[in-house]
Parts: structure tokens; sequence; C-alpha cells
């Protein structure tokens, strides 16, 4: 019998942000036409927004183990964090960073790919998985400073 191939890490993160949404079959319709898809934050997790550049200096500083997915769109500059469901006020203080209200919409591609200028720079990756807040508020540092002690 031969064996399957392994799902990659980028099918399971796209199976696990169609299982976040109430009609997937609208979100497939939309990428399979090439188009961004609008998916709706609050249940599964909500989304913080920020300028790009700031925001990879910020990747670097998280590392992987508080790092979840970043979507990027290079044209605009912008990049969202997809943070837990349960934020409350832990980046108040952060004025690059904007927190989105629940039901905001993420307009997205596919997991897999890119459109246009907007893609995954840290894909899903099928756990669940989000950024961890408190961290993302120490890597872009109040006033723009990070305490080298909170980055370890």
């Amino acid at each position: 019998m031969a064996n399957k191939p392994a799902r990659s890490t980028r099918e399971a993160g796209q199976d696990w942000l169609l299982a976040c949404v109430r009609n997937p079959t609208d979100v497939r319709r939309a990428w399979a036409a090439e188009e961004l898809a609008r998916i709706p934050s609050g249940e599964h997790w909500r989304v913080a927004e920020g300028p790009l550049i700031p925001s990879l200096g910020a990747m670097k500083h998280l590392g992987s183990r508080r790092l979840g997915p970043v979507l990027v769109d290079v044209a605009a500059g912008r990049a969202w964090w997809l943070l837990p469901a349960s934020l409350r006020h832990e980046l108040d203080g952060v004025p690059q960073l904007a927190v989105h209200p629940p039901g905001w919409l993420l307009v997205s591609p596919p997991v897999l790919y890119a459109i246009g200028d907007r893609g995954w720079l840290e894909h899903p990756d099928g756990s669940g998985r989000l950024t961890d807040p408190t961290a993302l508020g120490v890597a872009f540092g109040v006033g723009g400073r990070r305490p080298a002690e909170a980055l370890v």
C-alpha cells in the first residue's frame, strides 16, 4: 500500500483558516477567482494592524515560539497580526498597533499563495497558534524602545 504524501503546514493552515469562517465555500470561491476573501475576526482570533517595516523587526524579536500568523500587504506597507480572541487591553499602550474589534473583516488571500501584493509572511500552520499579545507589545515597544530582558 502506497503512503499518502504528508500534508504541508500551509495546507493545514489553510484548512484551519477555513474552519474559522461560517461559510468556507464563499471563501474558496473568492480564492478560486483569484480574489481576496473577507474573513471576520472575533470568534477564533482578533487582529492588530501595524506598519510593515516595524512589524518585520517585531517578528524577528518575537521568535517562533510566540509568533502566530502575520498577513502583509507590501504595496500598502501594512501587516495584520492574528491574536487570541480573548485579547483585552494588552496592546493599548502601543501606538503603532491598531486592534480591530470583533467582526472586523480581514481581507485575505489563501494561505497557499499570495494575491497581488498581499500574502502570509508567517503562515497559519493548522495548530491554531496565535501571536502572544504581551510579547507583541514588548517587541513593538512603547515609544519604540524594546526592553532587552523582556525579549528572552
